[in-house]
Parts: C-alpha cells; structure tokens; sequence
C-alpha cells in the first residue's frame, strides 16, 4: 500500500507543478507571431479581443507592440521557470524526497508566478488604456459571458462526477 499512496502523491505533485508552470508557459505560446497567441485580455487571444472591440489598425499595433515586449521581457522568466520544474521533479524523483527542499522548491515557484502574473498585469492595464471606455466596456460584456460559460461547464462536470 504504501508505494501505491506514494506514486499517486507523486501524480498529484507533479499535476500541481505543471499548474504552477502555466503562465510562464501561456506566456510564451505564439512567440513568432506578434500579437498572435500568448495571453490577451483575461486569457483570450489577442487578435480575438481586438476583432471583438473593432479595434482600429492603430491601435492593433500599439497593442500587439505591448504584448510583443512583454513576450521578450517574460523569456527568461520562462526559462527559470522551466528550471524550477526539473529542480521539483528531481526533488520528487530522489530515493528520500526531502519536504523542506521541495517546499522552498514551491515557495520560488510561487515567487516566480507573482514575476509573471506582474508582468502581465502591467501589459493589460497597457493595452486597455489605448482601447476606449466603450471597446474595453465591451470586452468586459464578452469576458463576462465567456465567464459564465465557464462556470456552468463546470458545474455541470461537477455533476457528472
């Protein structure tokens, strides 16, 4: 009994330090194609946003400029987060895994999402200043609806359960 309780600790640790890896990861996603992928306005797509609001084409590319940067700002953050994972899984992997070694492990990683989730916050306050009160209006109307959708899917999963 006790290696199966051990291999399912095991899971669930390395379930929640792929979690804790997501945004630097997100953060990176569409690198190549500014203003393309990676985060936007509340997790949705920049170009999604902008299309939804009628941005105008100066304002996709003052936008896509501060994604774009935030982008470069946030690469070696992804790094050292990637970094930070291998170290949890060798911490994870040891014959005695040391909790005081994997809970400092956790502390940096908690650490390093506040780096990112910062970096993204100030890219979105950013953008959201050059939309105008009725474009940013109208993104908190859909992000509000695509929140509602959201819940009720989990609820319903709930359910299923």
């Amino acid at each position: 009994m006790q290696s199966s309780y051990s291999l399912k600790s095991l899971v669930l640790a390395v379930g929640l330090v792929l979690s804790a890896a997501s945004p630097a990861v997100f953060a990176q996603r569409g690198e190549g194609h500014p203003g393309m992928g990676g985060p936007g306005f509340g997790g949705m797509r920049i170009m999604a946003v902008l299309d939804d609001v009628n941005a105008t084409e100066a304002q996709r590319q003052q936008i896509e400029a501060i994604f774009k940067a935030a982008r470069t700002d946030l690469k070696p953050l992804h790094q050292q987060g990637q970094q930070l994972h291998r170290q949890l899984l060798q911490a994870f992997a040891a014959p005695n895994v040391d909790a005081n070694a994997v809970e400092a492990l956790r502390k940096q990683q908690a650490a390093h999402h506040e780096q990112v989730s910062q970096r993204m916050s100030r890219a979105m306050v950013e953008a959201a200043r050059i939309l105008t009160p009725e474009q940013r209006a109208q993104w908190a109307d859909k992000m509000g609806k695509r929140m509602e959708r959201m819940q009720r899917r989990h609820e319903q999963h709930g359910r299923k359960s």
